[in-house]
């Protein structure tokens, strides 16, 4: 049987084999990465693609603000974009962001330049590509609603421009093909003061700081608004606000936060999960979505 290590093609970047995910991750829990690919950069990237076998499994993760990789790790290959895919760059009304740019970054970056409408992405945790692929959204306000146009790798390496309508934004989704890894983004806002904006940003936060427990080992909202409806009511509802399974406790602060007390595994964590969305479902019947991606093998 063909090992991983013998189908990777030759990089720039660099493969760690066994690479432990925990510390990655904001839930501080999980397995390790059979391989982890960090490419130098583009072109790196897209050599890698062009290159692997078709066999060789791939996974791609950002800062793990919306993710719970599994006890027993991600097989295959997982790629995490360096520093060289989260440049940012203002120009007018519009901010060009790479995939690996922090989103917070990107709302400060935008302030700067006098740049209104990214405010939101202030109180999304996590990186552009993420943020893209999930249509992340906070306060009335979501990817959408600034989005021009992205590009992303296919799975042979080849870079395509994505539209508004290529994207298909739809609640916290963007409907395209999994293969394809996002590299950046073209963002527009509208033209006022940086001290504006900048005020209303730091109310933002501070009405997140209030409201969530941000501070907690924890993997942001859990599941998906139902239509019409909001997950952290219907979880309060049906008494599962502090409700805890070894370390992993539903948030006694916002019920729509799991967080890891301590040293939680992931199967923990998913395990509440799946419990909460049991009693949810027996109190009120409706059935949450997950929003958390979850990855690897149990």
């Amino acid at each position: 049987m063909t090992q991983v290590c013998d189908m990777l093609p030759p990089v720039r970047g660099t493969y760690t084999h066994g690479a432990p995910l925990k510390d990655l991750v904001w839930f501080r829990a999980g397995g390790a990465a059979e391989i982890l690919f960090r490419p130098a950069d583009l072109d790196d990237l897209s050599a890698f693609l062009a290159a692997r076998p078709d066999q060789l499994r791939l996974t791609v993760i950002g800062v793990g603000s919306n993710l719970l990789v599994r006890d027993g790790g991600i097989p295959g290959v997982t790629v995490r974009l360096s520093s060289s895919f989260g440049k940012i760059a203002t120009n007018g009304t519009r901010v060009r962001a790479g995939a690996a740019a922090l989103d917070a970054g990107v709302a400060r970056a935008a302030a700067d330049a006098g740049i209104a409408g990214l405010e939101f992405l202030r109180g999304v945790p996590g990186t552009i590509g993420g943020a893209l692929k999930m249509n992340a959204g906070c306060y009335g306000r979501e990817i959408k609603d600034i989005f021009v146009e992205a590009a992303a790798l296919d799975a042979r390496g080849n870079k395509v421009t994505l539209t508004p309508a290529d994207m298909a934004f739809v609640y916290r989704k963007a409907q395209v093909r999994d293969e394809l890894i996002f590299i950046e983004a073209l963002f527009e806002g509208t033209l006022d003061k940086p001290e504006a904006i900048r005020a209303r940003m730091e109310e933002l936060n501070a009405n997140r700081e209030a409201s969530q427990p941000i501070r907690a080992k924890t993997g942001g909202s859990t599941f998906k608004n139902p239509p019409g409806k909001k997950a952290w009511q219907l979880i309060d509802e049906a008494g599962c606000r502090g409700l805890r399974r070894g370390d992993a406790q539903v948030s006694e602060k916002h019920a729509n936060f799991l967080i890891n007390l301590g040293e939680a595994k992931a199967a923990d964590i998913e395990a509440l999960g799946e419990e909460v969305r049991a009693r949810v479902k027996a109190k009120s019947g409706v059935a949450l979505e997950w929003e958390i991606k979850r990855v690897g093998l149990a």
